[in-house]
């Protein structure tokens, strides 16, 4: 039965309206005064200390194994197995292990954006030797890809959901994210002043010029990211903040390199050197990719009746999408002659940055800044068009509408929709990390990445 997304009643229904859990990061939520907020932040340092801790020493294990699958995604397995466990022996337990991570989470969650900027900052490198038709097809296969994925995803929702009948339910409150302070800003702003003047006068003080440039390009890349959270919603629809985020970081990067005499080429080799022991503020941002990936597990085990009641819906849906985005996305750049490379480049477009980067290491001479640039783009595009043409398509139903938006343009079509369609958020939420991780699966098979190479070649 297809129910209306403009419905203030199935609103009200899905979404209740007093309830307040989960509406802010660690720091918004404790409460006013010195103590409490002090608790609140050594809170957050922890649970987000173990959660970065168990990523690095998960990434050196499977490193020193040889073992080619997603460390964080093994990881996350793990963290839901022990979640769904001590649900059914101790759920008090359960419970408290989800509050104790909840600030890390969140944390992660407002900042992620964020995290998917290096790539994107450093393109102007790894773009030069790609010829401009080659450009222009890419952007081609990203937009028919986009639109082919959100048909296919929201007519196959929309089918299962027919056949099944099942009946929508009240899903568990999403966390809100508080907005940032004035005080971030003016103390991001007097690192990145601080530190680009230290770096101008005394290129190498801390060792490397990478380790010197450290400081101020990343305090630009927050404040491009805490400018751009901040402009009014009809602009970041053309200008969103991860676009502010490169843009910051670029400008910094021409600045110093005119002042020192470096150039921009040099201020962007620093700013992601993929050198362990010398990283750049780049560097340090993707560092946090694999607690992103760990973090999906809270969210999935807090919807875990919605994921049970509609698994046919969302299973189905995810792995059928999944499956032809990939496989489309190298029949398409074949038939318009786009180089192999490129093309395993873009393979996962409807993935999040985070897993799209893990998928495309499985394959020999990607191009990660291509790839993060196209799931950015891809991205972009949904943000811009998903409601309009599922409107169009006569997408009408919350579930359709929650995975063809989140598994055709992941984050930024989450973000976009559920902003005005509050229902479909949950959905959305789950196949945003479910498309991630049901990818991931499929081409950690040698069978599945032989084809696509053999497909795109």
């Amino acid at each position: 039965m297809a129910l209306p997304t403009d419905s203030a009643a199935l609103r009200d229904r899905l979404v209740p309206p007093n309830s307040t859990a989960g509406t802010g990061d660690a720091a918004a939520s404790t409460p006013s005064g010195g103590l409490p907020r002090v608790l609140g932040i050594a809170h957050l340092a922890v649970s987000l200390g173990i959660v970065l801790a168990t990523d690095k020493c998960l990434s050196q294990a499977f490193a020193a194994a040889s073992i080619k699958f997603p460390s964080a995604l093994f990881g996350m397995f793990c963290i839901i197995s022990v979640l769904v466990v001590l649900d059914a022996v101790a759920p008090a337990l359960a419970k408290g292990f989800m509050d104790f991570f909840e600030p890390a989470a969140l944390f992660i969650q407002k900042w992620l954006p964020l995290l998917y900027v290096p790539p994107i900052v450093v393109l102007p490198l790894a773009v030069r030797d790609i010829p401009a038709l080659s450009g222009l097809k890419i952007c081609l296969v990203a937009f028919a890809g986009w639109f082919a994925s959100l048909t296919v995803a929201g007519y196959t929702a929309l089918t299962v959901r027919k056949i099944v009948k099942t009946e929508l339910i009240a899903a568990e409150p999403m966390g809100r994210l508080s907005p940032f302070a004035t005080l971030q800003f003016w103390a991001w702003g007097a690192v990145f002043v601080a530190s680009f003047a230290t770096a101008f006068v005394s290129p190498t003080v801390l060792g490397t010029t990478a380790r010197t440039c450290l400081p101020f390009m990343l305090a630009s890349t927050v404040l491009g990211y805490m400018a751009g959270s901040g402009l009014p919603s009809g602009i970041k629809t053309v200008l969103h903040p991860i676009i502010c985020c490169a843009l910051s970081a670029n400008l910094s990067a021409v600045a110093y390199g005119y002042f020192s005499g470096s150039g921009m080429d040099a201020a962007l080799g620093d700013y992601l050197t993929k050198v362990p022991s010398n990283p750049g503020a780049g560097d340090v941002l993707m560092g946090f990719l694999g607690s992103v990936i760990l973090s999906f597990a809270f969210p999935m085990f807090k919807q875990r009746k919605l994921v049970k009641r509609h698994a046919a819906e969302i299973f189905t849906s995810i792995a059928v999408a999944s499956t032809f985005s990939l496989y489309s996305t190298a029949i398409l750049g074949r038939l318009i002659g786009l180089e192999p490379t490129l093309t395993i480049s873009i393979l996962p477009r409807c993935i999040t940055v985070a897993l799209a980067l893990s998928i495309v290491s499985f394959f020999e001479g990607a191009n990660t800044s291509v790839t993060a640039a196209v799931v950015v783009l891809t991205g972009l595009i949904g943000a811009n068009f998903v409601q309009a043409a599922m409107d169009k398509l006569g997408l009408n139903d919350p579930i359709a509408r929650g995975i063809g938006a989140a598994s055709s343009a992941h984050g930024l079509g989450t973000a976009a929709l559920s902003a005005k369609e509050p229902e479909a958020l949950p959905f959305c939420a789950i196949a945003y990390a479910l498309t991630g991780i049901f990818g991931s699966l499929i081409c950690s098979f040698a069978a599945v990445r032989q084809s696509l190479v053999f497909i795109a070649s």
